[in-house]
């Protein structure tokens, strides 16, 4: 007992030291260093210089200011385009009983983005169930239903939305098919059908829901044995995956036509 007493005396703080510096090498290897960031932050903060914390604050209102610029660009350049794209319409249609509004996507549910939009328009705007929605690129859908300050639009990416189509070079018809992607799908209804890569699409002649000549998209790939019609692949020329401002084509309300249009009354 008396060896032990005196191992004891002798050699416990080395012990403890060695106890201790085992215990902190695991530790900091087991959590990577992060209490020996946290103690030397705690330590250190007294000590910090409230310049370097203005630099950090600067730093970031920078940052934030640059991305707002960024998307200030972004978002100029879209109306630049719809303020083009709208006016053509109108120029178009100027003898006709349409118009074109540009209206805002306010909503896109994750589970149905390539089934249905809403806008942030509605009946108070003239928007009807049945009027055509557009962007810049070609057709994106139709309305479907409509509130007095949102309407809910049927994508043409939708596996429901069929509706007839042409070869605009060759003026062969089928109907497409969404396929829930930025694809659609068109069937002939020739069984050898003058098709190719590149070839564009628009509405059919006969179409009963869309309108004649609206742009759809582009030939991807053609499948001539596919049963029981010839199919293609179309890539939409919409930008589907990504829709922030559509154009809705409605009935003018009376005294239209003596009105200028302006993209800014629409926003």
């Amino acid at each position: 007992m008396y060896i032990i007493r005196r191992w004891w005396e002798r050699y416990a703080l080395t012990l403890v030291l060695v106890s201790l510096s085992f215990g902190t090498a695991w530790a900091i290897r087991h959590t990577q260093g992060a209490v020996v960031v946290e103690v030397y932050q705690v330590l250190t903060r007294p000590f910090q210089s409230s310049s370097n914390q203005d630099i950090y604050l600067y730093d970031a209102r920078v940052q934030e200011l640059e991305t707002r610029i960024v998307e200030l660009e972004n978002k100029n350049q879209q109306l630049e385009e719809l303020l083009g794209y709208v006016n053509q319409i109108n120029n178009n249609e100027k003898d006709s009983t349409q118009q074109a509004i540009t209206v805002p996507v306010i909503g896109r549910s994750a589970d149905q983005w390539w089934q249905q939009v809403t806008l942030g328009r509605g009946s108070q705007a003239g928007i009807q169930v049945g009027d055509i929605v557009t962007a810049p690129g070609g057709l994106v859908g139709r309305v479907t239903s409509v509130s007095p300050h949102t309407s809910r639009v049927l994508l043409i990416s939708d596996p429901t939305s069929q509706f007839g189509v042409t070869i605009s070079r060759s003026r062969f018809m089928g109907f497409l098919r969404g396929q829930s992607a930025n694809y659609a799908v068109m069937q002939f209804f020739d069984k050898v059908p003058d098709v190719r890569p590149g070839d564009a699409i628009a509405t059919s002649p006969y179409s009963q829901i869309f309108p004649a000549g609206i742009p759809v998209g582009i030939v991807e790939s053609i499948d001539l044995k596919k049963s029981p019609a010839p199919e293609a692949v179309i890539a939409l020329s919409a930008p589907m995956p990504h829709l922030e401002w559509v154009v809705v084509s409605t009935k003018k309300k009376p005294g239209i036509e003596n009105q200028r249009p302006k993209l800014s009354a629409d926003l």
